[in-house]
């Protein structure tokens, strides 16, 4: 399989570069059974030139044939490795960090594998108060993510825990929502199918091998 990487993108995103540009699809609530409403959603991974890709997603209710009904749910976020931030990484806050990448070439990113893939770490917010903190694994083109630590406002709705698997499979980016919203184990939540509707910056882009 060969995957696009802009040429300026940070070292330690390339395990992350398939992600890269907006996907649009169809997904199922629930196990995707007879009863279980549809949805639209658009999803899309964005290079703002440090070592994490910005993450937003938004999910409209439809009916069976697609027609857009309500928005259903908002989320955004950030994806990088799991890696221990040093002096020239930048923040807190705005605070400004060194103006070269602290993972400078491929051996320094290599360095990060394990034999499980890379470790990577994501934020995820919802409206209604909730924000998530997941650890998970990227292995090529297949990434798995469970929630380490919740932060629940005072007046957010039970949430205890969730699951959530992506993997690309013939171009398109498939993925499955698993969440505990109490003392129940985890539940099939939402799955979906997502084509690539805007690229990679293949204008700048150099083609390897996966």
């Amino acid at each position: 399989m060969a995957i696009e990487i802009p040429t300026d993108l940070t070292p330690e995103l390339v395990p992350l570069s398939w992600l890269i540009g907006t996907w649009e699809g169809a997904g199922r609530l629930g196990e995707g059974e007879a009863d279980d409403a549809y949805f639209w959603q658009q999803v899309s991974f964005r290079d703002v030139g440090l070592a994490y890709l910005e993450y937003r997603a938004e999910s409209w209710l439809t009916e069976a044939d697609g027609t857009r009904l309500r928005t259903l749910a908002v989320e955004t976020g950030f994806w990088s490795l799991d890696r221990k931030l040093e002096p020239a990484d930048p923040g807190p806050g705005m605070t400004p960090g060194d103006p070269f990448p602290v993972l400078r070439s491929a051996d320094d990113v290599e360095k990060f594998r394990t034999d499980e893939g890379f470790k990577i770490q994501v934020n995820i917010n919802h409206p209604g108060g909730l924000s998530e903190l997941y650890y998970g694994l990227i292995n090529g083109p297949r990434i798995q993510l469970a929630t380490e630590a919740l932060l629940r406002s005072s007046n957010a709705k039970p949430y205890a825990s969730s699951t959530r698997i992506f993997g690309l499979v013939g171009g398109d980016l498939f993925w499955r929502w698993d969440t505990s919203v109490g003392e129940q184990g985890l539940q099939a939540h939402a799955s979906a199918a997502l084509k690539r509707v805007s690229g990679t910056g293949q204008d700048k882009a150099e083609s390897v091998g996966q």
